[in-house]
């Protein structure tokens, strides 16, 4: 294998590894809560932060002691692909039994896949990584443009659940099938697997789950600096997936409101959404700039500020011209929100600990962030604002309206007093600027978690 045929192959696993994602991720709370389930959302969401604490952690132990990272990646994507083929036949049975959606049996088949799922973002960069270095190429310049193939499949698999629809007239995104589009996708991508570079295993590696977790790293929380920006992180990491659980059913709702009743944009909330991965993409570019100009501090406070202005475009916009360019402008500023932070945080924690701690200290991180404060995030925005201020079973369609812009004008004012707080509370080092190889370094390390 040449090292152009390694990466073509390595840029089809990325691509396929996140079109698994971007199948049902976006599109997923609309077809929910369009079926009964509106109420249950956010858990659906929510599991996939609490699977996140966990379970990568054990199945890269496997990986590195037991079977080939290829193999492991391989058998994931099977039972995650067969449980959310299943999460989809169960939907289709009981919709056609009913017309409603029961929670119980979806969620547990869906809970199983996505728990298989998860660990698979990890395991697909370690393939990539051991591939590259087995061939001499560079993880620092050759990874990235391998990596951006991921976002490129997750919006290809937005647009095309978008835009298809198989016979009925309805959408992949308004259907169950977008849980088969996603299995498929998954069983295809674990044969895949098979063709990818072989990865050694350790057998007498002594990672312990505790250091797979990063829980060794807590004793960072005796320095105040340390403390202080785990913290922060935990508290903007609430932000993370609130829009990824009900932009879609938010911008979809507008079809029931005379005015935007028919409407382009109303008609395509997952197309209108997929802007937000396409400025992601670009955003990441900015940041070695940005870190050299602004500093650490100024780098993540522009990321607070962007969820403020994600959070604040949703609540003011529409899908009718004017209202629609906050929408856009919404999406556009994701990617300032959603990498800014991940990258510089990264840099952050790598520069500040001690160099035999760094994995761990970076595995605390994505807890607090990716687990902890999405997990939390997810569940607090949906039991206690969304459910309370947009009741599908009692209130008026223009009551839901008005209870969506209420919620979304919550998560802005939450997003800016974590921002106002974090730029008096958080004091960046002194002479501390990052030099291109950490930046790169750190850019391949947010890219674990791209979404």
């Amino acid at each position: 294998m040449n090292n152009r045929s390694l990466k073509a192959r390595l840029s089809l696993m990325n691509f396929m590894e996140f079109a698994v994602w971007g199948a049902y991720l976006i599109s997923m709370g609309m077809f929910l809560g369009g079926n009964g389930l509106g109420p249950q959302v956010f858990w659906f969401y929510t599991v996939q932060g609490i699977v996140s604490i966990i379970m990568p952690a054990l199945i890269g132990i496997v990986a590195d002691r037991w079977i080939p990272a290829q193999i492991t990646l391989s058998l994931c994507h099977f039972i995650a692909g067969v449980f959310m083929i299943a999460t989809g036949f169960v939907a289709s049975s009981q919709l056609a039994a009913g017309g409603t959606l029961e929670f119980g049996l979806i969620f547990t088949l869906y809970t199983i896949s996505v728990a298989f799922f998860m660990p698979t973002i990890g395991l697909s960069n370690s393939v990539a990584f051991v591939g590259l270095e087995k061939y001499g190429l560079s993880t620092v310049t050759d990874f990235p443009p391998i990596r951006v193939f991921g976002t490129v499949g997750f919006i290809c698999a937005e647009l095309f659940v978008n835009f298809v629809s198989f016979g009925d007239g309805v959408t992949i995104q308004h259907s169950y099938t977008q849980f088969y589009t996603s299995g498929v996708l998954s069983l295809l991508l674990a044969a895949y697997c098979f063709t990818l570079p072989s990865c050694p295993v350790n057998k007498g590696a002594a990672k312990s789950l505790a250091e797979a977790l990063g829980l060794k790293a807590f004793h960072l929380f005796k320095q105040k600096k340390m403390a202080i920006f785990f913290i922060f992180s935990m508290l903007l990491g609430v932000s993370l997936q609130i829009t990824n659980t009900y932009g879609s059913s938010f911008i979809n709702h507008f079809n029931e409101l005379a005015e935007y009743s028919g409407g382009f944009w109303a008609k395509n909330p997952t197309f209108l959404i997929s802007i937000s991965q396409c400025a992601e993409a670009l955003c990441i570019l900015l940041i070695p700039f940005c870190l050299k100009r602004f500093g650490i501090k100024g780098v993540m406070l522009m990321a607070m500020f962007a969820w403020v202005l994600r959070f604040g475009f949703f609540g003011i916009g529409n899908t009718n011209y004017p209202g629609v360019i906050f929408l856009i402008l919404s999406c556009i500023v994701y990617g300032v929100a959603f990498d800014f932070f991940n990258v510089s945080g990264g840099i952050y924690v790598d520069s500040q600990t001690d160099p035999a701690q760094r994995s761990s200290a970076q595995g605390l991180f994505m807890l607090m962030t990716n687990g902890i404060g999405a997990s939390l995030g997810t569940f607090i925005a949906g039991n206690c604002v969304v459910n309370r201020l947009v009741d599908t079973r009692t209130m008026s369609i223009e009551e839901q309206s008005a209870g969506w812009t209420e919620s979304w004008l919550i998560f802005a004012a939450y997003a800016l007093v974590v921002a106002v707080l974090f730029m008096f509370i958080f004091k960046e080092p002194k002479n501390q600027k990052p030099d291109s190889a950490e930046v790169a370094k750190a850019e391949n390390e947010s890219l674990l978690t791209d979404k």
